[in-house]
């Protein structure tokens, strides 16, 4: 099956049909048509709106009817390029605006948190959801006109289950730009021992567990890395020089300083890559190219065609 702007669709998901019509209207409906006009003011806030819309697709429609195809990102989105009426004559430029969309998301400031336990020996990490997924500190990216703690505490709770909004102090955060992208991680320690940890969301998090921050050297300023043992990292050895200095001198003193535990896993989910869906590349082209924000984009005649293609379902 071939679309124009978005290619054809991944081979790897060919198991399963595609969603029916009157489900792409419903998702169209759903998290484009009752939503206030300044989140469609630009093929961004578009994309973002339809990024949630995948989401429940997969966690929901796909979760409760087998026979769906898994899609991947960028596949879902040509469909709902093809099948809702207002976004139908920019479908010729879809190429363009997915590349240019995943440049945007490389840029939008990420926070997020680096939780010790209780030595300052060891932090929480999470795993990604996919197969081959790397580990990293719970983060993500903030919302327009969210802080950046609000975002951190958001995010940790999202992906542990752990609410640390009383113990974060906004002092205390490590900040590094990787390429475009401002990442900010805030440290949280007085997290308690028995703390159950589990995530929030579906498919995103594969398992949670704590590691010794010596197991995770050498720093450096490379976003993917991997730890004394192999495993992959991504976004945390450029935090370790900051970390390692923060200890230092944040440390509890020797007499006070609890017996070291053995903790390692403390949550894994139970088939994480069982139904998801197949992975968009994560390695984005930054060069040059034609920039949909050239292209015109007329809120008021997209809200009208979505209406009417409302009225009309």
């Amino acid at each position: 099956m071939t679309m124009a702007g978005g290619g054809g669709l991944n081979r790897s998901s060919s198991r399963g049909q595609l969603p029916p019509q009157e489900l792409l209207d419903d998702l169209c409906s759903r998290f484009l048509l009752n939503v206030p006009k300044e989140e469609l003011e630009s093929f961004e806030r578009i994309l973002f709106l339809l990024e949630q819309a995948h989401w429940f697709y997969e966690d929901n429609s796909v979760e409760h009817n087998p026979n769906l195809k898994s899609l991947s990102f960028k596949d879902f989105t040509s469909l709902m390029f093809k099948s809702c009426t207002a976004l139908r004559p920019y479908i010729a430029h879809l190429d363009d605006i997915y590349k240019d969309f995943n440049n945007y998301k490389f840029r939008v400031p990420v926070s997020g948190a680096i939780i010790l336990d209780d030595t300052y020996e060891r932090c929480l990490l999470v795993k990604g959801w996919k197969a081959g997924a790397s580990w990293s500190f719970p983060r993500g990216k903030r919302n327009k006109d969210e802080e950046d703690h609000t975002c951190a505490v958001r995010e940790v709770l999202e992906e542990t289950g752990c609410d640390v909004s009383t113990l974060l102090n906004l002092d205390d955060y490590i900040e590094v730009s990787i390429g475009q992208q401002r990442v900010r991680l805030y440290i949280i320690t007085g997290v308690k021992r028995d703390t159950v940890f589990a995530p929030q969301t579906k498919k995103e998090i594969s398992e949670i567990s704590w590691h010794r921050i010596d197991d995770l050297l050498p720093a450096s300023d490379d976003a993917v890395s991997r730890a004394v043992n192999g495993m992959k990292l991504y976004m945390v050895a450029p935090f370790l020089t900051g970390l390692k200095a923060w200890i230092a001198t944040h440390r509890p003193p020797l007499h006070q300083k609890p017996e070291a535990s053995a903790r390692g896993t403390v949550w894994k989910a139970k088939n994480p890559t069982s139904g998801s869906a197949p992975s968009d590349a994560q390695h984005v082209d930054n060069r040059p190219g034609k920039s949909f924000r050239n292209f015109r984009f007329d809120t008021a005649s997209i809200m009208q065609s979505m209406e009417a293609s409302f009225l009309r379902s």
